[in-house]
């Protein structure tokens, strides 16, 4: 059985995936990888878009498990990341600073 590493997953991605999520102005950014679990975000046009979940299901999950079959699963992140919260902040403590 094949070590899963962030550096294979990222090639497929980029050689199976990406292509065609950039025909609808989307791409995927790997969040972390864990316990064989991989965590994604879509980004871009297929961030919060209805098919995302088709998308995960028709497109990632195939291409990944085919390609890594001890991939036990591949989750789709939603809602606000933490590193965008905390830019957030920065900008509402500058604002309130400058005021």
């Amino acid at each position: 059985m094949q070590e899963l590493n962030r550096e294979e997953i990222e090639k497929v991605l980029n050689e199976k995936v990406r292509p065609d999520m950039a025909l609808h102005g989307g791409n995927i950014r790997v969040e972390k990888l864990e316990d064989r679990i991989l965590y994604v975000r879509m980004t871009g046009q297929c961030s919060g878009c209805p098919s995302a979940d088709l998308t995960m299901e028709n497109i990632v999950n195939t291409e990944l498990k085919e390609a890594f079959p001890e991939l036990e699963q591949v989750v789709l992140v939603t809602g606000v990341s933490d590193g965008l919260i905390s830019q957030a902040r920065e900008l509402l403590n500058r604002r309130h600073c400058d005021s």
